[in-house]
Protein backbone atom coordinates (compact mmCIF):
# COMPACT_ATOMS: atom_id res chain seq x y z
CA UNK A 1 0.00 0.00 0.00
CA UNK A 2 1.56 3.48 -0.67
CA UNK A 3 1.58 5.61 2.22
CA UNK A 4 -1.68 7.48 1.02
CA UNK A 5 -4.05 4.49 1.55
CA UNK A 6 -2.49 2.83 4.38
CA UNK A 7 -4.55 2.93 7.23
CA UNK A 8 -4.13 4.96 10.59
CA UNK A 9 -5.16 4.45 14.01
CA UNK A 10 -5.01 6.72 17.38
CA UNK A 11 -4.97 4.81 20.54
CA UNK A 12 -5.43 7.53 23.19
CA UNK A 13 -6.24 6.87 26.95
CA UNK A 14 -7.53 9.33 29.70
CA UNK A 15 -6.16 7.82 32.40
CA UNK A 16 -9.32 6.94 35.13
CA UNK A 17 -12.43 7.14 32.39
CA UNK A 18 -15.13 5.76 34.50
CA UNK A 19 -17.37 4.17 31.83
CA UNK A 20 -20.56 6.18 32.90
CA UNK A 21 -18.90 9.57 33.10
CA UNK A 22 -20.29 9.61 29.67
CA UNK A 23 -23.70 9.48 30.78
CA UNK A 24 -23.39 12.44 33.65
CA UNK A 25 -26.41 14.82 33.11
CA UNK A 26 -25.95 17.86 30.72
CA UNK A 27 -26.44 20.27 33.98
CA UNK A 28 -23.09 18.76 35.20
CA UNK A 29 -21.09 18.39 32.13
CA UNK A 30 -21.40 18.81 28.24
CA UNK A 31 -18.99 16.44 26.60
CA UNK A 32 -20.30 17.32 23.31
CA UNK A 33 -17.27 15.82 21.14
CA UNK A 34 -16.97 12.59 22.54
CA UNK A 35 -20.66 12.69 22.14
CA UNK A 36 -19.97 13.59 18.52
CA UNK A 37 -17.64 10.62 17.76
CA UNK A 38 -20.17 8.16 19.72
CA UNK A 39 -22.87 9.51 17.22
CA UNK A 40 -20.89 8.78 14.10
CA UNK A 41 -18.87 6.08 15.69
CA UNK A 42 -19.05 3.03 18.21
CA UNK A 43 -19.23 3.34 21.89
CA UNK A 44 -19.06 0.15 24.37
CA UNK A 45 -21.19 0.05 27.48
CA UNK A 46 -18.11 -0.20 29.42
CA UNK A 47 -14.85 -2.31 28.99
CA UNK A 48 -13.57 -5.26 31.31
CA UNK A 49 -10.72 -4.29 32.21
CA UNK A 50 -8.15 -6.83 33.98
CA UNK A 51 -7.18 -7.32 37.18
CA UNK A 52 -5.79 -5.35 39.66
CA UNK A 53 -7.34 -2.24 38.01
CA UNK A 54 -4.35 0.01 38.02
CA UNK A 55 -2.68 2.17 35.45
CA UNK A 56 0.65 0.21 34.31
CA UNK A 57 -0.57 -2.95 33.90
CA UNK A 58 -3.91 -1.87 32.43
CA UNK A 59 -2.30 0.22 29.96
CA UNK A 60 0.17 -2.59 29.01
CA UNK A 61 -2.63 -5.26 28.71
CA UNK A 62 -4.36 -2.75 26.49
CA UNK A 63 -0.71 -1.90 24.58
CA UNK A 64 -0.13 -6.16 24.04
CA UNK A 65 -3.50 -8.02 24.18
CA UNK A 66 -2.54 -9.80 27.61
CA UNK A 67 -3.54 -10.53 30.78
CA UNK A 68 -1.06 -8.99 33.83
CA UNK A 69 0.60 -12.51 34.60
CA UNK A 70 1.04 -12.90 30.72
CA UNK A 71 2.65 -9.88 30.40
CA UNK A 72 4.40 -9.71 34.08
CA UNK A 73 3.41 -5.97 35.06
CA UNK A 74 1.14 -7.18 37.41
CA UNK A 75 1.20 -3.92 40.03
CA UNK A 76 2.11 0.01 39.81
CA UNK A 77 4.63 -1.18 42.38
CA UNK A 78 6.56 -4.84 42.16
CA UNK A 79 9.01 -7.03 43.66
CA UNK A 80 10.94 -9.51 41.31
CA UNK A 81 12.43 -12.54 43.60
CA UNK A 82 13.90 -13.69 40.77
CA UNK A 83 15.70 -10.52 39.94
CA UNK A 84 15.81 -9.27 44.04
CA UNK A 85 14.74 -5.82 42.85
CA UNK A 86 11.90 -3.43 43.27
CA UNK A 87 9.62 -1.64 40.45
CA UNK A 88 8.05 1.42 40.97
CA UNK A 89 6.11 3.08 38.39
CA UNK A 90 8.02 5.55 36.14
CA UNK A 91 11.69 4.53 37.54
CA UNK A 92 12.27 2.04 35.04
CA UNK A 93 12.73 1.47 31.05
CA UNK A 94 14.99 -1.80 31.54
CA UNK A 95 13.72 -4.19 29.43
CA UNK A 96 14.19 -6.77 32.04
CA UNK A 97 10.28 -6.01 33.38
CA UNK A 98 8.78 -5.17 30.21
CA UNK A 99 10.26 -7.36 27.29
CA UNK A 100 8.92 -10.91 28.90
CA UNK A 101 6.50 -12.15 26.64
CA UNK A 102 3.59 -9.26 25.88
CA UNK A 103 4.77 -6.94 22.17
CA UNK A 104 2.85 -3.44 22.62
CA UNK A 105 1.50 -2.49 19.54
CA UNK A 106 3.61 -0.18 18.72
CA UNK A 107 6.54 -2.70 17.69
CA UNK A 108 4.30 -5.49 16.14
CA UNK A 109 3.60 -2.14 13.97
CA UNK A 110 6.79 -1.68 13.31
CA UNK A 111 7.88 -5.48 12.32
CA UNK A 112 5.96 -4.85 9.17
CA UNK A 113 7.61 -3.25 6.29
CA UNK A 114 7.05 0.84 6.47
CA UNK A 115 5.45 0.72 9.73
CA UNK A 116 6.27 3.69 12.34
CA UNK A 117 4.71 4.32 15.59
CA UNK A 118 4.59 7.43 17.72
CA UNK A 119 4.50 6.96 21.65
CA UNK A 120 3.47 9.74 23.75
CA UNK A 121 3.52 9.30 27.34
CA UNK A 122 2.21 5.46 27.60
CA UNK A 123 3.54 3.10 30.00
CA UNK A 124 6.49 1.86 28.53
CA UNK A 125 7.32 4.03 25.60
CA UNK A 126 10.42 4.12 25.53
CA UNK A 127 11.28 0.43 26.54
CA UNK A 128 13.14 -1.34 24.28
CA UNK A 129 11.76 -4.66 22.67
CA UNK A 130 13.95 -7.10 21.31
CA UNK A 131 16.33 -3.93 20.91
CA UNK A 132 13.75 -1.52 19.10
CA UNK A 133 11.77 1.79 20.55
CA UNK A 134 9.27 3.32 18.51
CA UNK A 135 10.06 5.49 16.27
CA UNK A 136 8.96 8.65 17.85
CA UNK A 137 8.71 8.87 21.48
CA UNK A 138 9.97 10.44 24.64
CA UNK A 139 12.76 9.87 26.58
CA UNK A 140 11.05 10.34 29.43
CA UNK A 141 7.25 10.85 30.66
CA UNK A 142 6.42 14.25 30.74
CA UNK A 143 3.01 15.13 33.22
CA UNK A 144 3.13 18.74 32.49
CA UNK A 145 3.48 19.09 28.87
CA UNK A 146 -0.02 20.76 28.12
CA UNK A 147 -2.53 18.68 26.46
CA UNK A 148 -2.65 21.03 23.54
CA UNK A 149 0.84 20.42 23.10
CA UNK A 150 0.62 16.09 23.26
CA UNK A 151 -1.70 16.44 20.44
CA UNK A 152 -0.01 18.93 18.32
CA UNK A 153 3.14 16.73 19.07
CA UNK A 154 1.12 13.90 17.40
CA UNK A 155 -0.26 15.17 14.23
CA UNK A 156 3.29 16.45 13.33
CA UNK A 157 4.37 12.99 13.82
CA UNK A 158 1.28 11.62 11.80
CA UNK A 159 1.88 14.39 9.02
CA UNK A 160 6.03 14.60 8.60
CA UNK A 161 6.92 14.42 5.01
CA UNK A 162 9.34 11.67 5.13
CA UNK A 163 9.22 9.75 8.09
CA UNK A 164 4.97 9.94 9.04
CA UNK A 165 3.86 7.47 11.38
CA UNK A 166 1.08 5.14 10.98
CA UNK A 167 0.11 4.39 14.43
CA UNK A 168 0.41 7.28 17.39
CA UNK A 169 -0.41 6.04 20.90
CA UNK A 170 -1.40 8.70 23.04
CA UNK A 171 -1.88 9.28 27.07
CA UNK A 172 -3.17 12.04 29.92
CA UNK A 173 -3.26 11.79 33.18
CA UNK A 174 -6.56 13.12 33.83
CA UNK A 175 -9.51 12.03 35.36
CA UNK A 176 -7.50 10.08 37.47
CA UNK A 177 -5.89 12.75 39.44
CA UNK A 178 -8.72 14.90 39.84
CA UNK A 179 -10.69 11.04 40.78
CA UNK A 180 -8.06 10.33 43.45
CA UNK A 181 -7.71 14.11 45.00
CA UNK A 182 -11.42 14.90 45.29
CA UNK A 183 -13.57 12.28 44.42
CA UNK A 184 -15.44 11.06 41.12
CA UNK A 185 -18.84 12.57 42.01
CA UNK A 186 -17.04 16.25 42.95
CA UNK A 187 -17.63 19.46 41.08
CA UNK A 188 -14.15 19.38 40.75
CA UNK A 189 -14.43 16.25 38.24
CA UNK A 190 -17.08 17.51 36.55
CA UNK A 191 -14.88 20.74 35.45
CA UNK A 192 -11.93 17.95 34.55
CA UNK A 193 -14.58 15.87 32.49
CA UNK A 194 -14.94 18.96 30.25
CA UNK A 195 -11.58 19.93 30.02
CA UNK A 196 -10.99 16.59 29.08
CA UNK A 197 -13.35 16.94 26.14
CA UNK A 198 -12.66 20.08 24.77
CA UNK A 199 -9.06 18.50 24.58
CA UNK A 200 -11.00 15.48 22.19
CA UNK A 201 -12.46 18.52 20.20
CA UNK A 202 -8.90 20.17 20.27
CA UNK A 203 -7.86 16.41 18.72
CA UNK A 204 -11.10 16.56 16.31
CA UNK A 205 -9.95 19.94 14.74
CA UNK A 206 -6.76 19.52 14.43
CA UNK A 207 -7.00 16.03 12.51
CA UNK A 208 -9.39 18.13 10.60
CA UNK A 209 -7.35 20.60 9.74
CA UNK A 210 -4.76 18.34 9.11
CA UNK A 211 -7.39 16.49 6.23
CA UNK A 212 -6.47 13.18 8.70
CA UNK A 213 -10.12 13.06 10.28
CA UNK A 214 -12.00 11.00 7.59
CA UNK A 215 -9.26 8.53 7.04
CA UNK A 216 -8.12 8.36 10.93
CA UNK A 217 -9.26 4.90 13.43
CA UNK A 218 -9.61 7.08 16.35
CA UNK A 219 -9.93 4.65 19.83
CA UNK A 220 -10.38 6.46 22.93
CA UNK A 221 -10.25 4.39 26.53
CA UNK A 222 -9.27 4.08 28.94
CA UNK A 223 -7.36 1.75 31.85
CA UNK A 224 -9.88 1.71 34.69
CA UNK A 225 -12.78 3.52 36.47
CA UNK A 226 -12.62 5.15 40.24
CA UNK A 227 -14.75 4.83 42.96
CA UNK A 228 -15.73 7.47 46.20
CA UNK A 229 -13.57 6.40 49.30
CA UNK A 230 -13.61 6.98 52.74
CA UNK A 231 -11.32 8.31 55.59
CA UNK A 232 -13.50 5.87 58.04
CA UNK A 233 -13.50 2.38 56.11
CA UNK A 234 -9.84 1.74 56.57
CA UNK A 235 -7.81 -1.40 57.04
CA UNK A 236 -4.49 -1.08 58.94
CA UNK A 237 -2.21 -4.08 58.82
CA UNK A 238 0.10 -2.94 61.83
CA UNK A 239 -3.16 -3.85 63.83
CA UNK A 240 -2.83 -8.07 62.80
CA UNK A 241 0.73 -8.44 61.29
CA UNK A 242 4.27 -7.36 62.78
CA UNK A 243 6.15 -5.18 59.89
CA UNK A 244 9.27 -6.30 60.75
CA UNK A 245 8.52 -9.95 59.11
CA UNK A 246 7.31 -8.89 55.46
CA UNK A 247 7.77 -6.81 52.64
CA UNK A 248 5.04 -4.36 51.97
CA UNK A 249 5.24 -4.52 48.18
CA UNK A 250 2.02 -2.59 47.00
CA UNK A 251 -0.26 -1.23 49.00
CA UNK A 252 -3.81 -0.51 48.49
CA UNK A 253 -6.31 -1.96 47.72
CA UNK A 254 -4.73 -5.04 46.79
CA UNK A 255 -2.06 -5.50 49.33
CA UNK A 256 0.77 -7.50 47.85
CA UNK A 257 2.92 -9.12 50.54
CA UNK A 258 6.47 -10.92 50.52
CA UNK A 259 7.30 -12.44 53.47
CA UNK A 260 10.75 -11.76 54.40
CA UNK A 261 11.79 -15.18 56.39
CA UNK A 262 9.16 -17.64 54.18
CA UNK A 263 6.93 -17.87 56.91
CA UNK A 264 3.96 -17.30 54.19
CA UNK A 265 1.42 -19.75 56.25
CA UNK A 266 1.69 -17.34 59.45
CA UNK A 267 1.04 -14.67 57.56
CA UNK A 268 -1.74 -16.01 55.27
CA UNK A 269 -3.05 -17.23 59.02
CA UNK A 270 -3.12 -13.70 60.24
CA UNK A 271 -4.94 -12.15 58.20
CA UNK A 272 -7.41 -14.07 56.91
CA UNK A 273 -9.76 -13.61 59.12
CA UNK A 274 -8.30 -10.46 60.21
CA UNK A 275 -11.41 -7.86 59.12
CA UNK A 276 -14.53 -8.69 57.62
CA UNK A 277 -13.79 -6.54 54.74
CA UNK A 278 -10.29 -7.91 53.68
CA UNK A 279 -10.46 -10.82 51.55
CA UNK A 280 -6.87 -12.78 51.72
CA UNK A 281 -5.47 -15.73 49.47
CA UNK A 282 -2.66 -17.60 48.94
CA UNK A 283 -1.23 -16.96 45.27
CA UNK A 284 -2.52 -20.79 44.31
CA UNK A 285 -6.08 -19.85 45.32
CA UNK A 286 -6.52 -16.33 43.39
CA UNK A 287 -9.95 -16.61 41.65
CA UNK A 288 -9.10 -17.41 38.34
CA UNK A 289 -10.77 -15.32 36.68
CA UNK A 290 -8.52 -13.03 37.42
CA UNK A 291 -5.74 -14.33 35.48
CA UNK A 292 -3.53 -12.73 38.40
CA UNK A 293 -1.78 -16.00 39.59
CA UNK A 294 1.03 -17.44 37.48
CA UNK A 295 3.68 -14.85 37.62
CA UNK A 296 6.46 -14.77 39.58
CA UNK A 297 6.39 -10.85 40.56
CA UNK A 298 2.66 -12.14 42.26
CA UNK A 299 3.42 -12.20 45.78
CA UNK A 300 3.02 -14.97 47.95
CA UNK A 301 -0.08 -13.83 50.17
CA UNK A 302 -2.51 -11.10 48.37
CA UNK A 303 -4.92 -9.50 50.09
CA UNK A 304 -7.86 -7.38 48.39
CA UNK A 305 -10.19 -4.33 50.04
CA UNK A 306 -14.10 -4.23 49.17
CA UNK A 307 -14.70 -1.41 46.90
CA UNK A 308 -14.27 1.50 48.72
CA UNK A 309 -12.22 0.10 51.34
CA UNK A 310 -8.46 1.43 51.75
CA UNK A 311 -5.45 -0.30 53.49
CA UNK A 312 -2.60 1.36 55.07
CA UNK A 313 0.53 -0.49 57.37
CA UNK A 314 0.11 2.13 59.68
CA UNK A 315 -2.51 4.95 60.11
CA UNK A 316 -0.40 7.50 60.66
CA UNK A 317 1.68 7.12 57.92
CA UNK A 318 -0.92 5.92 55.56
CA UNK A 319 -2.66 7.33 52.22
CA UNK A 320 -6.66 7.62 52.36
CA UNK A 321 -7.28 9.43 48.93
CA UNK A 322 -10.94 10.95 47.93
CA UNK A 323 -11.56 8.06 45.10
CA UNK A 324 -9.58 4.95 44.24
CA UNK A 325 -9.79 2.25 42.34
CA UNK A 326 -7.60 -1.42 42.01
CA UNK A 327 -10.58 -3.25 43.06
CA UNK A 328 -12.01 -6.77 41.91
CA UNK A 329 -12.84 -5.80 37.97
CA UNK A 330 -16.23 -7.62 38.15
CA UNK A 331 -17.29 -4.27 39.98
CA UNK A 332 -18.57 -1.99 37.51
CA UNK A 333 -17.23 1.38 38.87
CA UNK A 334 -13.20 -0.04 38.42
CA UNK A 335 -14.92 -0.26 34.35
CA UNK A 336 -13.43 2.20 31.37
CA UNK A 337 -14.97 3.77 28.46
CA UNK A 338 -14.51 2.94 24.66
CA UNK A 339 -15.38 5.16 22.04
CA UNK A 340 -13.93 4.38 18.27
CA UNK A 341 -14.31 6.48 15.40
CA UNK A 342 -13.28 6.08 11.56
CA UNK A 343 -13.52 4.06 8.63
CA UNK A 344 -13.11 1.03 9.83
CA UNK A 345 -15.90 1.13 12.87
CA UNK A 346 -19.18 1.51 12.41
CA UNK A 347 -21.89 3.83 13.30
CA UNK A 348 -23.79 4.98 16.29
CA UNK A 349 -23.56 1.47 17.54
CA UNK A 350 -23.90 0.94 21.38
CA UNK A 351 -21.61 -1.96 21.73
CA UNK A 352 -21.82 -4.71 24.26
CA UNK A 353 -19.06 -5.12 26.96
CA UNK A 354 -15.85 -7.04 25.84
CA UNK A 355 -12.40 -7.36 27.15
CA UNK A 356 -9.57 -4.71 27.28
CA UNK A 357 -7.53 -7.84 25.87
CA UNK A 358 -9.63 -7.42 22.55
CA UNK A 359 -8.20 -4.41 21.80
CA UNK A 360 -4.66 -5.48 20.63
CA UNK A 361 -6.41 -7.96 17.98
CA UNK A 362 -8.73 -5.06 16.84
CA UNK A 363 -5.76 -2.71 16.74
CA UNK A 364 -4.07 -5.50 14.50
CA UNK A 365 -6.85 -6.30 12.31
CA UNK A 366 -7.26 -2.66 11.11
CA UNK A 367 -3.70 -2.21 10.57
CA UNK A 368 -3.07 -5.17 8.58
CA UNK A 369 -0.44 -6.69 11.06
CA UNK A 370 0.07 -10.44 12.37
CA UNK A 371 -0.82 -10.22 16.18
CA UNK A 372 2.14 -11.43 18.53
CA UNK A 373 0.09 -14.33 20.53
CA UNK A 374 -2.32 -12.82 23.12
CA UNK A 375 -5.57 -13.65 25.17
CA UNK A 376 -7.55 -11.54 23.52
CA UNK A 377 -9.95 -12.37 20.53
CA UNK A 378 -11.17 -10.63 16.88
CA UNK A 379 -14.44 -12.38 17.50
CA UNK A 380 -15.29 -10.51 20.55
CA UNK A 381 -15.04 -7.07 18.61
CA UNK A 382 -15.76 -8.09 15.24
CA UNK A 383 -19.46 -6.70 15.45
CA UNK A 384 -18.22 -3.03 15.92
CA UNK A 385 -16.45 -3.24 12.22
CA UNK A 386 -17.89 -2.18 9.18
Amino acid sequence: ASSDDRPLLLLVSFDGFRYDYLDRSQERVQLPNLKYLIRNGVRAKWIHNSFITVTFPNHFTIATGMYEESHGIVANNMYDPVLEEGFHNHNTTDPKWWDVGGQPIWITNQRHPGGRSGVLNWPGMAVKFNNTQPFRHLQQYNGSMPYDERVDTMIKWFTDDKYAINLGVLYFEEPDETGHKYGPDSPEMDRTLNKVDRTVGYLIGQLKQAGLFERMNLIITSDHGMMEVSKDEVIELDRYLDPSIYLLVDTTPVAAIWPHDGDIEYIYTSLHKAHPHLKVYHKDDIPAQYHYRHNRRIMPVIAVADPGWTIVQNISTGWVPKGNHGYNNSYLPMNPIFVAHGPAFRTNLLSEPFNNVDIYPLMCHILGLDPHPNNGSLQNVQHILK
